[in-house]
């Protein structure tokens, strides 16, 4: 499953989802091991958001039969649900366009990165971006929570270039609650209009795998909980580095340190029900943003039935 993922470009959701799918299932599933993936898997589905071609294209072009048959030597020739093993499955398959399937020679279409603004990772799908912003450093324009965002993003007085960083806060798992998908931040009206079509944004939120731009999701920890990226304020420069998977904010570790003692978490939205446990139980991005308690000590025994 990863490996296709990769393979046809990258879908930042399906991280957290298989990350706590292993969680329940008592295996360990590091985020790292997601770029460790992607760097050894070509991406050679040339699909939109990150190509040029639709899945109608892709079906017609042989689909994943053909896919997974290019890539036989990554996958483990396991049984699947219709009792023949994975590469039974996959004999004969051909591929019918190579415009669509094709072999490239770069990595996959996902790049987890870490640095001071994500000490536990963060998620950039880059083969869907620019690629002017596999590097780039640009000040930070900060974005409380998605109010603040739907109010002021149109500002025409809003500080803004198109080198700046959009960075929304409060996203998450736990400050939105549920991590929704906000993470392809709206490109500010003004700059739409000058003809900007894509910037670097950054937030503890996911996105639909069929987004795109240079946006950085999946945050952790969180800005809800004091991560990092609660500490940004207006004017900070953040740099990406795709290549060293690297993401940092230019302040020292003593500023750090300074704004970390002074951030205050927002008051608890909800005391009881649901959403307090919720609340209360639910992990980080980089831990699959499942219940705690599903994930800790020994599967539990059937109870006697009597």
């Amino acid at each position: 499953a990863i490996v296709a993922d990769m393979a046809l470009g990258g879908s930042t959701n399906a991280i957290s989802h298989l990350i706590a799918m292993a969680g329940r299932a008592g295996v360990s599933l590091p985020l790292e091991k997601f770029d460790e993936v992607s760097r050894r898997t070509p991406r050679f589905a040339d699909l939109r958001p990150a190509g040029r071609f639709l899945m109608e294209d892709f079906y017609f072009a042989g689909g994943l039969r053909a896919l997974l048959a290019q890539v036989l030597d990554l996958l483990h020739d396991t049984p699947t649900v219709n009792g023949s093993t994975l590469h039974e499955n996959l004999a004969g398959a051909q591929i019918h366009n190579r415009e669509v399937i094709r072999k490239l020679s770069d990595d996959g279409g996902t790049a987890i990165l870490h640095g001071n603004l994500a000490p536990r990772g963060a998620v950039i799908k880059h083969a869907a971006m620019e690629e002017r912003f596999l590097t780039h450093t640009g000040p930070a324009v900060v974005f409380r929570d998605y109010d603040d965002l739907a109010a002021r993003i149109d500002d025409p007085a809003l500080a803004v270039t198109a080198d700046s960083v959009i960075v929304l806060q409060n996203a998450g798992p736990i400050g939105a609650p549920g991590m929704p998908e906000w993470g392809m931040l709206p490109i500010p009206k003004k700059l739409l209009e000058q003809g900007v079509r894509d910037m670097l944004r950054i937030s503890d939120a996911r996105m639909s795998g069929t987004s795109y731009g240079a946006c950085v999701l999946h945050v952790a920890p969180e800005s809800a909980i004091g991560g990092p990226l609660a500490l940004v304020r207006d004017g900070d420069m953040i740099t990406l580095d795709v290549e060293a998977r690297r993401l940092d904010v230019d302040i020292s570790d003593d500023e750090l340190a300074a704004r970390a003692a002074a951030w205050k978490a927002r008051p608890s939205r909800s005391h009881r029900g649901y959403l307090s446990l919720f609340l209360n139980e639910t992990t980080q991005a980089n831990e699959g943003c499942d219940f705690r308690f599903l994930h800790r000590g020994p599967a539990d025994t059937e109870p006697d039935i009597h």
